[in-house]
């Protein structure tokens, strides 16, 4: 899938598109009331749609010359977290990691505004929404890999466990604090600490390729640093 017919689609209307128009209004209108704009909680949760999903690359985001202290974030992401609008992602494996955690914007609708439309509506209030619709353009495919990775894994945990893989009842992913590796897909037994993961897997979403035996290499290669996996071939 490309985001060619949409794009399209919404050439003409972005053309013309209005600050107020529901396209991106919707967005800034669903926050208010949970998340007044000049927040702390705001901030974060914008910061966080924007692509920055670990502590410390949200400490710098909110608290701007000086990262916010993390005595003061705690409380500030427990907000956006309680009201479910934030999703926190712990690595999944055999071995404990609490230092690792990523936040994701939790609503798949919800994750597009903060990461496009936010900056589109300075750009309309210009006459210039085609600006927004370009960077949509440049952005849409590695944007669209990151943000399907948790519906991936929401479906496989409302699927599992089954005949196949009948101990699976956790699904998640693993990375370190450098992202090398970073698994999409791990299956386990339990969570967060799982006493065995059953399977390991890639997600891509791409238009010029399938998956392919290099992609096949690099989920190998980096599965073996995934505490507590059990191959099955």
């Amino acid at each position: 899938m490309t985001p060619d017919p949409a794009l399209e689609h919404g050439r003409p209307f972005s053309g013309r598109a209005a600050p107020l128009s529901s396209l991106l209004a919707s967005g800034e209108l669903s926050l208010l009331g949970e998340f007044p704009s000049a927040t702390y909680a705001r901030s974060a949760l914008e910061i966080i749609g924007a692509g920055e999903r670990t502590f410390g690359a949200i400490a710098a985001g909110v608290g701007g010359a000086a990262p916010l202290p993390s005595g003061t974030l705690a409380p500030v992401l427990a907000n956006p977290v309680a009201k479910r609008a934030v999703a926190v992602d712990s690595p999944l494996s055999a071995r404990s990691d609490t230092k690792n955690k990523r936040y994701r914007v939790a609503g798949h609708c919800l994750r597009f505004w903060p990461a496009f439309l936010k900056r589109a509506v300075a750009d309309s209030e210009r006459g210039r929404p085609d600006l927004a619709l370009r960077r949509i353009e440049r952005s849409w495919t590695s944007w669209r890999g990151r943000a399907v990775e948790p519906v991936v894994r929401d479906c496989l945990a409302g699927l599992l466990p089954d005949d196949e893989w009948p101990d699976v009842e956790a699904v998640g992913g693993r990375w370190n604090r450098q992202n090398n590796p970073e698994i999409d897909l791990v299956g386990a037994d339990r969570g967060p600490v799982a006493g065995r993961v059953c399977f390991t897997g890639s997600i891509k979403w791409l238009d010029a390729r399938a998956f392919d035996r290099h992609d096949y290499g690099e989920l190998v290669r980096g599965s073996a640093f995934v505490p507590g996996a059990v191959w099955r071939r």
